[in-house]
């Protein structure tokens, strides 16, 4: 009765409230604090009427490191805070590092970033710029499909690079405008300074300066776009209240008045053993197709353990929280299912990767796991695996009674046919997921699913796809 209930309920929100951590949880909230805080995306805050003000539209950016061509998994806290803005109404900017990313900021690194050369950075940004722009543009249709009770008519975001101001100012106009208000002991009890200051390598004058940079960033939003709102993750908090700090400083009156700016410090994202994910980190999966295929994207999600994959639902998806329970649930009740997980990486690969690229990622899986193969067209086939080597086309007459294991070899997927035999003898070899026993076997018209393709697997992660039209004599 039980799977019953939860076959019967899943995917459908039921009208009951749920708890977690001791906090009464509704499907989506209005305030976009609140939302942040109930799916734990909120680490710090530095005011807490913060809410209040969030309940009036507002100017909120993000900035983003160009240290590489791609963003990766691990931004993607910071990328969903902005959505959960944008989706409000809220102006949000994304603000990529051309000018900051001459430097490098040294927050959450035990050593000195390498300089990258002006022609690879410019690379970055104008493909981290075409990123931030399609995310934005994917999240917000994702997001009316998941939450349309608080999507509202959105306002287009700005995609701005701080090397446009940064990139003209002079060290005298810096140490004018900037390095006036600012207090060497305050930079140097920053929590990212301290541990670089006591660590054995030190810390450079380059990166110490980093802070001012970042903390100048907020002050041209706010002179030039009424920008009242930072976000970073927690590792960031020192050099957002630079920036509010400088923006008091110079925007008070002769009477004493000055400008309201805040900063909102979400978690970074982390394993339940700790563990982060991101460039330094060495295990990031990109968000750019090209580095990481979306098949991989997807089932790196799959993958996740169960410890983690309750804790990212809730922070990277639109998922309400009845959602989460009832997926939850059902994962309890038979964990190898991996219901939830499969559903956390139809939700992300479907936000990151369009409707497009989880459709290609769900005909990958059903070729590659074996899941109902003779649902698949040739046609679906050669789209998913456009550019994929383990995809092969072939005229008939290279297949028909062609040995199997020759077959292997000259396509790369065994490197050789004694391999090739010895691995169907040792019963490891599939031809369509069924069990091949006979190393002698040749292709002939039954083994085509649909007269279109067939496939080979050896153990779970070697495959050839082969797709050719069986001529209608044969058929």
């Amino acid at each position: 009765m039980l799977h019953l209930r939860l076959i019967l309920n899943y995917g459908r929100i039921i009208g009951r409230t749920a708890f977690t951590g001791g906090r009464r949880f509704n499907s989506h909230r209005a305030n976009v604090v609140d939302e942040l805080s109930a799916r734990g995306l909120l680490h710090d805050t530095t005011s807490p009427s913060l809410p209040e003000v969030t309940s009036r539209k507002s100017t909120v950016y993000l900035g983003v490191d160009p240290s590489a061509d791609s963003l990766h998994v691990g931004n993607l806290v910071a990328l969903m805070t902005l959505l959960h803005f944008h989706i409000r109404g809220h102006q949000v900017i994304a603000l990529v590092g051309g000018g900051t990313g001459m430097i490098g900021d040294p927050s959450g690194r035990s050593s000195e970033r390498n300089l990258l050369s002006e022609d690879d950075l410019a690379r970055n940004v104008e493909s981290i710029t075409t990123q931030m722009h399609r995310f934005l543009e994917r999240g917000a249709a994702y997001a009316a499909k998941r939450m349309p009770s608080v999507t509202e008519t959105q306002v287009t975001p700005k995609v701005v690079n701080n090397s446009d101001w940064l990139g003209k100012m002079t060290m005298i106009e810096f140490l004018r405008i900037v390095g006036k208000h600012a207090r060497v002991n305050q930079m140097i009890a920053k929590d990212s300074v301290k541990a670089r200051l006591e660590s054995e390598s030190g810390i450079s004058f380059t990166e110490f300066s980093y802070q001012l940079l970042q903390a100048y960033d907020f002050y041209v939003l706010h002179k030039e776009y009424h920008c009242n709102i930072q976000i970073g993750g927690s590792d960031q908090w020192g050099n957002i209240t630079a920036g509010t700090n400088l923006i008091r400083h110079l925007t008070t009156d002769y009477v004493g008045f000055a400008a309201e700016a805040y900063g909102l410090t979400i978690p970074l994202l982390t394993t339940s053993s700790g563990e982060k994910f991101g460039k330094s980190a060495g295990n990031a999966v990109w968000l750019k197709e090209e580095k990481t295929p979306v098949f991989d994207f997807y089932q790196f999600f799959v993958r996740v353990e169960d410890e983690d994959v309750e804790k990212y639902l809730r922070m990277l998806t639109f998922l309400s929280e009845e959602e989460i329970t009832e997926l939850m649930e059902w994962q309890k009740a038979d964990p190898e299912l991996r219901v939830a997980q499969k559903r956390l990486a139809e939700e992300l690969t479907q936000l990151v990767h369009g409707e497009d690229g989880l459709f290609r990622a769900r005909t990958m899986t059903q070729v590659l796991y074996g899941t109902n193969i003779e649902e698949l067209e040739a046609d679906d086939i050669l789209e998913a695996f456009e550019g994929d080597p383990r995809l092969v086309q072939l005229g008939w007459g290279d297949v028909w009674r062609k040995e199997v294991v020759e077959l292997t070899r000259k396509y790369g997927m065994i490197p050789s046919k004694t391999t090739a035999r010895r691995t169907i003898n040792q019963k490891g070899f599939y031809l369509n997921n069924e069990r091949l026993d006979d190393s002698d076997k040749k292709l002939d018209r039954r083994d085509f699913i649909k007269d279109r393709f067939a496939i080979l697997r050896a153990g779970k992660k070697k495959h050839l796809i082969i797709v050719t039209q069986v001529p209608d004599r044969y058929q």
